[in-house]
């Protein structure tokens, strides 16, 4: 429920997550430390299975070159497959290059209170500084420039509790786009990435599954898909009228309120 509803919105998922798991994964004993992180991997893929119900026409336009949306402005205007991996590419050679070191020392409660103040923060500066006039007002508009600004500002989200969604929708905005079409491209840019993530860390700790744990993957899975599939529906009907300066605020009082808790 947790990783659904805080998947896509721009609260940070893994912040949540590493709280949860504080608080009740690891007190399982079958769940040791690399059988719950493979948890969280595993239904970070329900997550990515409610985008592609959500976006599936949008996804399959991507990789089979269809004819432009009626939405475009020009002919011959619509979100390409190489945007999307322009997007992809700063954050994804960093998180190869650093994977190890980001697991070791930013997975804790300290760095997620952190990054979810210092996130919020870089939303409240980027909803008062956001183009008046947005240059993108669909994702189909967006520019080789635009997505690769983005795909920058996302390595800030390497940073546990920052938040991916939250970075690119704040860099978005910041480079005019619309909240509407950065959110778009957050959510499309998700599912490579996601995807790849999960592939390489089920990978990686495969041999720590056993039979005990599998009920709980499979409710875990369950669960993540069907509450992103209403998070994502509902997220982004509200991002253009509210924008992101009241999921800023949720984000500091989270983590006035844990770090109270905790310390």
């Amino acid at each position: 429920m947790v990783e659904g509803l805080t998947e896509f919105a721009p609260i940070s998922s893994t912040g949540h997550m590493i709280i949860v798991d504080d608080m009740w994964l690891q007190s399982r004993e079958f769940l040791t430390k690399y059988v719950a992180n493979t948890f969280k991997v595993v239904i970070q893929l329900g997550s990515i299975l409610a985008v592609v119900v959500v976006f599936w026409k949008r996804l399959i336009g991507l990789v089979s070159f269809t004819r432009p949306r009626k939405n475009a402005v020009n002919e011959g205007e619509q979100l390409k497959l190489s945007q999307v991996i322009v997007g992809l590419l700063p954050a994804g050679v960093l998180g190869v290059l650093f994977e190890d070191y980001i697991d070791e020392y930013l997975f804790s409660t300290e760095t997620v209170l952190i990054g979810l103040v210092i996130g919020a923060f870089f939303m409240i500066f980027a909803d008062v500084f956001a183009a008046k006039v947005p240059t993108a007002m669909t994702v189909d508009q967006i520019t080789y420039k635009q997505a690769f600004t983005v795909g920058i500002i996302q390595c800030f989200s390497l940073w546990p509790g920052f938040s991916r969604s939250g970075s690119t929708i704040s860099g978005g905005v910041l480079v005019g786009m619309s909240h509407r079409a950065a959110a778009d491209f957050t959510f499309i840019m998700a599912v490579p990435i996601m995807a790849g993530a999960s592939f390489l860390s089920l990978l990686k700790n495969w041999q720590y599954f056993s039979m005990d744990a599998l009920p709980f993957f499979i409710v875990g899975f369950i669960s993540a898909f069907l509450f992103a599939l209403l998070s994502i529906q509902f997220f982004l009907k509200i991002i253009s009228k509210i924008k992101l300066v009241p999921f800023a605020i949720y984000r500091i009082v989270l983590a006035g309120v844990v770090y109270l808790i905790y310390f």
